[in-house]
């Protein structure tokens, strides 16, 4: 079964980088944990970072087609 739209897109709305995996973009979900982490605590003080990160995660797993 090919997972593509909503519910790796409701995976990611909680967990950064689940739908990506779902899909089976495992490097993209490594990279969104390793750089969303890092950038995430160095920069959770501005809040619009990460929650950039967080949109552009859901935006992501919802439309690249896997």
């Amino acid at each position: 079964m090919k997972t593509t739209y909503g519910l790796p897109a409701l995976l990611s709305v909680f967990v950064p980088g689940l739908g990506q995996l779902v899909k089976g973009q495992i490097l993209k979900a490594i990279l969104i944990w390793a750089l969303g982490g890092v950038v995430g605590f160095l920069l959770a003080w501005t809040l619009v970072v990460p929650f950039l990160i967080w949109a552009w995660n859901v935006y992501d797993a919802y439309n690249d087609p896997a």
